[in-house]
């Protein structure tokens, strides 16, 4: 690629911006985020009841509910993403979000739960449609200058909605967790709605290629058989042959989507944006705090379900207040953010997450008598390290890139934190395994929060390879 062609005008003007300004723009496309989100945090409040409904579903089954969200999520982000700026993001995005919502539709009348793994799938096509579309048009509606402070506000509006997921989810858990896929609908239509008429569309007029579909699939199956070996090694064994099989075909995989994005003319990642130092770091730090993210929310509705032996919506209602802190925090420190270094900020977001997860660990009790004192300082310590690590993850990844890449490089971060979400999920359902006392349970539950603090900290580690964006060089040229 040619020096000229690195400096790329951003997607082409419509005339529908000057009717709308950008906050106006930020507001509706905030909704896909607020559905995205929505949807990860009530299906974990109603985690424990969908397995209850299905005759003889292990945890293990059942973590397919998430993990096969997940792993198709990521894989199709950056292929949609990419595509998208061929056709146009408002076209792909608007047709996510008719996917997503009529999937949910699907999912709440699942006549099983096989299933519902495989409507959960078609949810994820259209998240991976409409998500990074939505950032993708919100970052070609802003000036240059506004940009981060706009993802930050975009990703406080997915803490909203995990604090508002727990409530809602107990809430309608109690009616049936069908409801939980059913609040979609509402949301669906008036965002698709919303969207026709004030949202502007932009696309990149230089890509003219589909990225590499196979190195998708490649992707997918690589990380849905390393899922399979995590979570299903206890039962088998991990040194059983089915095991050792997983693991050897997802090796296989895995290297395969890397030796086509090394040689693929339009791969699924392009290597060099991996040679801009803070895109690669974020990338390091968003998967490894992903994996205590997932694996911490999972782990306390687990707990309180099946330790406290609380009701859905009294769980909803206790797991609430740590992501209630994440959209408080992130407003409030947008004007000081400026001043950190956001590999600092971020490895401190990390460390706080591990310290509240200390904190759990060591004032939980088994009876449930003091939620105050026992489980709420953990969350609210926890939800401080999210805010302040999780917007600065997303924001730094992508504000050294150009324009034209702008769209790739959220794809991609997004894909990485669904992987990390996928490996939480797997590695908490290996460490509890299926417990038959209250000891060992606790035993289980103590064992995973730990494994959870240490890789936070790895996190924490790899933030600081993070530097400051006005400092960072170009992005590289693709050959």
């Amino acid at each position: 690629m040619s020096k000229q062609s690195q400096v790329i005008a951003p997607p082409s003007p419509v005339p529908e911006k000057v009717a709308h300004g950008p906050r106006a723009i930020l507001a509706v496309l905030s909704l896909a985020a607020f559905m995205a989100s929505l949807d990860v945090f009530i299906v974990n409040v109603a985690f424990d009841r969908i397995g209850a409904s299905f005759h003889g579903a292990s945890i293990g089954d059942v973590s397919w509910v998430l993990n096969a969200y997940a792993i198709v999520f990521a894989a199709l982000l950056v292929p949609l993403g990419r595509l998208a700026d061929r056709i146009g993001r408002k076209s792909m995005f608007s047709l996510g979000l008719g996917l997503f919502t009529a999937a949910s539709v699907a999912c709440a009348v699942a006549p099983g739960l096989w299933w519902l793994v495989a409507f959960r799938v078609l949810q994820a096509a259209g998240a991976a449609a409409l998500t990074p579309t939505s950032l993708g048009l919100l970052l070609a509606a802003v000036p240059a200058e506004k940009r981060m402070p706009y993802v930050r506000i975009w990703s406080a509006v997915a803490g909203i909605a995990a604090a508002a997921g727990p409530v809602l989810g107990g809430l309608l858990v109690t009616a049936s967790w069908r409801w939980v896929f059913l609040v979609n609908l509402p949301v669906g239509i008036v965002a698709l709605v919303a969207v026709a008429r004030v949202v502007p569309d932009s696309r990149d007029a230089d890509v003219s290629k589909v990225p590499d579909m196979i190195g998708a699939a490649a992707l997918t199956a690589g990380i849905g058989a390393l899922a399979l070996a995590i979570v299903k090694g206890g039962d088998w064994g991990w040194g059983s042959g089915g095991t050792i099989a997983s693991f050897a075909v997802a090796a296989l995989l895995l290297a395969e989507f890397v030796r086509r994005a090394e040689h693929h003319p339009v791969p699924l990642v392009e290597p060099d944006l991996y040679r801009v130092r803070t895109f690669a770091a974020a990338n390091i730090a968003m998967i490894t705090f992903s994996i205590g993210f997932a694996g911490f929310l999972l782990t306390l509705v687990l707990w309180l379900q099946n330790v406290w032996h609380w009701s859905t919506i009294t769980t909803g209602l206790a797991v609430a207040p740590g992501p209630a802190v994440v959209p408080v925090v992130t407003v409030l420190i947008q004007r000081y953010a400026r001043r950190v270094r956001p590999g600092v900020l971020t490895a401190l977001g990390c460390l706080a997450f591990a310290a509240g997860i200390v904190t759990t660990l060591s004032l939980v009790g088994p009876h449930g008598a003091d939620y105050a004192g026992e489980l709420l300082p953990g969350e609210l310590v926890s939800g401080l390290g999210i805010a302040l690590a999780l917007p600065t993850l997303l924001a730094s990844a992508t504000a050294g890139l150009p324009a034209h890449r702008t769209s790739t490089g959220s794809g991609v971060i997004t894909m990485t934190r669904q992987i990390g979400y996928v490996l939480g999920v797997s590695i908490l359902v290996a460490v509890l395994g299926t417990p038959t006392s209250y000891d060992a349970a606790h035993r289980a539950f103590v064992h995973g929060w730990w494994t959870i603090a240490a890789v936070e900290v790895a996190a924490a580690a790899a933030c600081l390879g993070i530097v400051d964006r006005r400092k960072q060089p170009a992005t590289p040229a693709t050959p």
